[in-house]
């Protein structure tokens, strides 16, 4: 059988191995088809050397005999393919301990699946090499103008996702992605970075993100060393997408909730009162989903309002567990993350940038973070090292450039100490979705180390 072209060619085929897994003695089946349409210009030392693209689809099985689960995928359509899937699906659940936590699938919910205009663009969907093309060369341009040198890609994706199961789930719809990543290398060490994301490639400036990163890259030439130490900051958008993913891993997780190990507790603050998250699959400035991985609707969940916990998100097992539905939260199975929040929106303040920078009187503004790691769950301690603009602030000035320094700090400190919070907000993939965040400004970031490189 050749590869279906259509969403109703997919859920055929979906329905198809349902059958399959009735016939192996499932006691309930899932089917998940994620096909992906994507390409990908990139540019290093200020030329474009590379541009790609790739067709996949990728069919999964989760085969639930009573409380054993086997999961089994293929690339393959034909009928012997699927054949074989589902019989090694129903072999690895019957040769695997059952799983006490599961009871049950997910049941379709009360209201259908919204249709979701703003998670789909036809521009980006017929994106050429040469649309990529040209926004690489903005970057370029503006590395050019600079005298720096520009290095990063520009990706554009169309998914399709279906999803259905035994007890009557049926979901099908298609999203697209686009994304623009750069970093600019200049003189003495210097170096910038700026990215952006957005439904429709088009509205990517590409000219602004390459002058951003370039003019970054420019000003962190010559940075000198600081002692580490507690110092009040300026997170810019890239660093701000950190902290909400990190909190949406290690607690805003009904599962991390039941296991003991969430710093979430309902009614509880932990921030200011001038953060409020939640998590919006149909907000159009982000990367809208209507429906997540097990076919059930995404619902808005408010997680921070004004700094006090007030929900966390749920998939099909965790929500069963507490005896609630799902949230629409789900990820593919085989999944040992729970469920996740994938479209987290911070709300955005009053201050203009200038703004939060003149209130620091001696401080830090900080580009973004690499290679963060958790050291301590509950607490939301993490460590990680700043990267591609660090800047000492006297006086609401930006003085100069500094060296990266490492960090250990307690997210949720550092939630709890927002003095203030930017009036615009950018769209930036993140750990595992896309999310909409400001730039904040914090009264106390802790930094423990820093680098002479």
């Amino acid at each position: 059988m050749s590869q279906p072209s259509s969403a109703a060619g997919w859920l055929s085929l979906a329905e198809q191995v349902l059958e399959l897994a009735a016939t192996a003695g499932a006691s309930q089946a899932e089917v998940i088809v994620q096909a992906d349409d994507a390409a990908l210009t990139r540019f290093a030392n200020s030329e474009i050397h590379q541009n790609v693209a790739e067709a996949n689809a990728r069919l999964s099985l989760r085969f639930v005999d009573g409380q054993r689960i086997g999961v089994a995928a293929t690339g393959r359509f034909d009928t012997a393919a699927l054949e074989a899937m589902a019989q090694t699906a129903a072999r690895i659940a019957r040769n695997v301990e059952p799983n006490p936590a599961f009871i049950t699938l997910p049941s379709p919910g009360p209201e259908p699946i919204p249709e979701l205009p703003a998670a789909y663009s036809a521009a980006t969907a017929e994106a050429t090499p040469e649309l990529r093309a040209e926004g690489a060369r903005a970057v370029i341009a503006a590395a050019d103008a600079a005298g720096v040198t520009a290095y990063g890609s520009f990706a554009t994706t169309t998914e399709t996702i279906i999803v259905a199961n035994s007890l009557g789930v049926r979901a099908s719809g298609e999203r697209t992605t686009s994304q623009l990543i750069t970093v600019s290398m200049g003189p003495a060490g210097g170096s910038g970075y700026a990215e952006m994301a957005a439904v429709d490639a088009t509205r990517i400036d590409a000219g602004a993100i390459g002058r951003e990163a370039s003019e970054r890259a420019r000003a962190t030439a010559n940075a000198t060393s600081i002692e580490p130490g507690d110092y009040p900051v300026v997170l810019e958008a890239y660093a701000v997408v950190d902290i909400l993913d990190m909190l949406g891993y290690l607690g805003f997780s009904a599962l991390a909730v039941q296991e003991g190990r969430s710093f979430v507790e309902l009614g509880k603050r932990v921030g200011s009162e001038l953060v409020t998250i939640r998590d919006d699959g149909a907000d159009p400035a982000g990367l809208p989903m209507a429906f997540d991985y097990e076919g059930v609707a995404k619902q808005r969940v408010e997680l921070l309002t004004k700094g006090v916990c007030t929900g966390v998100v749920y998939d099909g097992q965790t929500a069963a567990r507490d005896g609630v539905r799902s949230t629409g939260h789900g990820l593919p199975a085989p999944n040992t993350y729970g469920p996740f929040p994938l479209n987290m929106v911070m709300e955005a303040g009053t201050s203009s940038r200038d703004e939060l920078i003149g209130g620091l009187e001696r401080g830090l503004l900080v580009t973004r973070f690499h290679y963060t790691n958790p050291v301590h769950p509950k607490l939301a301690i993490v460590t990680g090292m700043t990267r591609d603009g660090t800047f000492l602030v006297e006086d609401g000035k930006i003085v100069g450039p500094v060296k990266n320094l490492r960090f250990t700090q307690s997210y949720l400190d550092a939630i709890a100490a927002i003095s203030a919070v930017g009036r615009d907000r950018r769209c930036l993939k993140g750990f595992l979705g896309g999310s909409v965040v400001p730039a904040v400004r914090i009264d106390s970031w802790t930094f423990t180390g820093a680098t002479e490189h």
